[in-house]
């Protein structure tokens, strides 16, 4: 099973859990494994559509998801997924 990293945000709808393991041999079927252990997680991970939601950032070991492969690319047994929500913000400059 990949290990998901789940960042603070998040973790209020995974039992608060800062990592948890779910099966797949892609990202994608990881994250849907995830979705269906922890419901509550699903609405912040997938929009209405069942898309991806866009500010979710997912890296798998050290390398985003969108830079190889999507929701597509293929894990291990040791595989570390982890989920980055996006930051918008900040102040302007004067």
């Amino acid at each position: 099973m990949a290990k998901v990293i789940l960042p603070t945000a998040l973790r209020a709808f995974a039992d608060g859990q800062k990592e948890v393991e779910a099966a797949g041999s892609t990202v994608g079927e990881v994250l849907e494994a995830l979705a269906a252990a922890y419901p509550d997680l699903k609405r912040h991970l997938y929009d209405d559509a069942g898309k991806l939601r866009q500010y979710v950032n997912v890296f798998l070991g050290e390398d985003s998801i969108r830079d190889f492969g999507g929701l597509a690319a293929p894990t291990k047994e040791d595989s570390v997924v982890t989920l980055v929500p996006a930051i918008a913000g900040g102040r302007e400059a004067s």
